[in-house]
């Protein structure tokens, strides 16, 4: 299972110097308190290699500041939901990143979002249907563009629903299209709010975010989404 990277650079290069050197001191002392020591290395070691730490994990703690420049810069690291998705798209990276960096075109494929009303080139107003017929809405910002490669995205402080993701588009071998994987952590919050939050994502957030992939791909790859039904539906992509 692949860990989140939760430990600075520096500290990680400090955890595999240190671990070496204890796990070599260790093995060389032949003694119960040299195998302990050597032991401990391993973990530092490990620490160093796979950049999280599982004490850091259960305090919630974060050094790792590129990641909070990204997807968890709303979102305390260690709290909330976490999703990860991805899907197969026979389309090339440049394609789909012109598509999705034009949030508007998101209501298109995501069953639950309503509208998204882009302010500029970074900032934008995301409208999503609630419970009861209420809507739930907040600010989001753009906080990573690499053109083809990557989008990531936070709301803003003060927003209804404390949320951030990306979207990742890797180019696959022999021109079997692109790998779209979408990364998606949200705090739901209490009361009506909370559950209109839980329609946006589903019951099962995962499944959602694997439905939504999924009608996108139909969209991209079809030009319309079938429905339940069999029914096409949507707008063709122009």
């Amino acid at each position: 299972m692949q860990t989140e990277k939760n430990v600075n650079i520096p500290e990680r290069w400090a955890s595999v110097l240190l671990g070496s050197a204890l796990a070599t001191y260790g093995l060389k002392s032949r003694s119960r308190g040299g195998f302990a020591l050597s032991a401990l290395g391993g973990v530092l070691a490990w620490r160093g290699a796979t950049g999280h730490c599982m004490i850091y994990q259960a305090l919630g703690i974060s050094t790792n500041g590129e990641q909070r420049q990204g997807e968890q810069v709303s979102v305390p690291y260690g709290k909330g939901i976490r999703v990860e998705k991805a899907v197969t798209i026979n389309a090339s990276p440049e394609s789909l990143y012109a598509f999705w960096r034009n949030f508007e075109n998101l209501p298109r494929f995501m069953c639950n979002l309503e509208a998204v009303e882009c302010h500029d080139s970074l900032r934008s107003h995301w409208v999503a249907a609630g419970p009861a017929g209420m809507s739930v809405d907040w600010e989001a910002e753009i906080i990573n563009d690499i053109p083809n490669e990557l989008i990531g995205w936070r709301s803003i402080d003060g927003s209804k629903v404390d949320n951030a993701g990306s979207v990742h588009f890797n180019a696959l071998p022999d021109g079997r299209g692109t790998e779209v994987k979408v990364v998606l952590r949200y705090d739901p919050p209490a009361g009506l709010l909370g559950a209109a939050v839980s329609k946006l994502f589903g019951e099962d957030p995962a499944m959602q975010v694997q439905e939504d992939l999924r009608r996108l791909k139909m969209l991209v790859e079809t030009g319309e989404i079938a429905t339940t039904e069999g029914q096409p539906s949507g707008r063709k992509i122009a």
